[in-house]
């Protein structure tokens, strides 16, 4: 059986070290930019090959964001200790980093950022979720919370329970997402029921539905964007 592969033993066009020093970042593919974390292979595969595996039994690092530490302890490859701590760290990193940036900034002019958060929270997910972003008066993230599990057609988020929230938290609006395991992001009739039923509950105490993002795994839909709302 082979010996475990470190990046140092790769060509040296093969290795993402000298690859994102040379040319950034954004050159690198997603096997290769998971494979400079892993920094090591293991017997048989090589760093590139662990990487590949984890990003095709994950589905992506869309995926591996809600991986926790038995996730990937069971993955074959990863049952040290220092690799999936490292893995498990940066993934938390990017979440934080999405999420300082909401509370910081105006969501409704970073709406790129709110996408990109909503597609790690929620795309990977096999059930459905709706999840509500609490917005105060200068669009910047109060708090982000998943506030009901199963199908909008089996009438399970209930509006008094975001007005609520809303209140408790001293909104002044929200953005309302909630993802699609189907993989189509084009909003059903149930989705426009629902958010015309919640802008109606809010607007009650003067809360303002912002949008309703749809997200699939690698796709989104903004109602606002498309005239929705």
């Amino acid at each position: 059986m082979k010996d475990k592969v470190s990046i140092q033993q790769l060509p040296p066009d093969m290795r993402p070290r000298e690859k994102i020093l040379a040319l950034g970042p954004a050159s690198l593919t997603d096997t290769e930019l998971l494979a400079l974390l892993l920094r090591t292979g293991v017997a048989g595969k090589t760093v590139l090959d662990l990487a590949r595996d984890l990003l095709r039994g994950f589905r992506g690092f869309a995926g591996l964001i809600h991986a926790n530490a038995q996730d990937l302890k069971s993955f074959k490859g990863m049952g040290g200790t220092a690799k999936r701590a490292q893995l498990l760290a940066v993934l938390e990193i990017a979440r934080r980093a999405l999420t300082q940036e909401m509370r910081e900034n105006e969501v409704m002019h970073s709406p790129t950022v709110v996408k990109q958060y909503l597609q790690l929270e929620l795309a990977q997910l096999k059930h459905e979720v709706f999840a509500v972003l609490f917005l105060d008066a200068q669009n910047r993230l109060l708090s982000y919370q998943p506030m009901f599990r199963g199908s909008l057609s089996q009438a399970m988020v209930y509006p008094r329970e975001v007005a609520k929230t809303a209140l408790s938290l001293g909104a002044n609006g929200v953005v309302l997402a909630h993802n699609h395991p189907s993989g189509s992001v084009r909003p059903s009739r149930e989705d426009m029921e629902l958010t015309k039923t919640i802008q109606e509950a809010l607007g009650l105490i003067d809360v303002t539905v912002r949008d309703h993002i749809i997200v699939a795994q690698g796709k989104y839909l903004s109602m606002a964007e498309e005239g929705l709302i």
